[in-house]
């Protein structure tokens, strides 16, 4: 296997590697976004239910393309520590950035689901993005749904570079990663057809599929 048609195509390959899981029900947990539609398509093979996560990355005080951290709506925050160490960041530097995104995020996810909790306790939980490149929205992700109670946490990405894959494990009871190239620039370049999803869409995705 050397790439994906599409979304689409990597949920249904995705899931493959995840039938053991099919049995159990699992919430499958798509990162907001191309995430959602990857997720979709694992859950509906697996006979599980889909749901999304809201991580928003923020940035260093006065340089936001430096990707710091990311935090989701908990406002448990990951940080690249040591990039913070060299940057001579402490607390009270991140903590805007921190709360910031930990209302964004907030506001995006009530946005697309509502006032409802996870339904993660005692579960089986699949968290699901369309790819990996540097592990930190994911490592965000993984926490947020742990914290929400999930028995049994997998992290499924269809693409990333072995070394983040490694870090992410860190996060995860298991991981699934197909496809771990070596030479590895962008999630992008591993799909054929790799579209933006807006939350428009997510919120059709989670409407169709997702089981009360």
């Amino acid at each position: 296997m050397g790439r994906y048609r599409d979304r689409v195509d990597a949920g249904r390959q995705l899931a493959g590697h995840l039938a053991h899981h099919g049995g159990s029900r699992p919430l499958v947990v798509g990162l907001a976004g191309g995430g959602v539609v990857v997720a979709a398509e694992a859950a509906a093979a697996l006979a599980g239910t889909v749901d999304v996560v809201v991580v928003v990355p923020f940035g260093a005080p006065g340089s936001p393309e430096l990707l710091l951290g990311a935090v989701g709506s908990d406002g448990v925050p990951v940080i690249e520590a040591d990039l913070a160490a060299r940057l001579g960041l402490g607390a009270a530097d991140l903590a805007p950035g921190i709360a910031g995104g930990a209302a964004a995020a907030r506001r995006r996810e009530r946005s697309l689901r509502g006032e409802r909790g996870f339904d993660a306790g005692g579960r089986t939980v699949i968290v699901v993005d369309d790819g990996v490149a540097g592990g930190v929205v994911l490592r965000a992700a993984l926490g947020r749904l742990r914290r929400a109670g999930a028995a049994y946490l997998v992290c499924a990405v269809p693409v990333g570079p072995p070394a983040t894959i490694d870090l992410v494990a860190a996060e995860a009871d298991e991981v699934v990663c197909p496809l771990q190239p070596l030479r590895f620039h962008s999630v992008a370049d591993w799909y054929d057809d790799f579209p933006e999803v807006g939350d428009a869409q997510v919120a059709a995705l989670l409407a169709a599929r997702f089981q009360s």
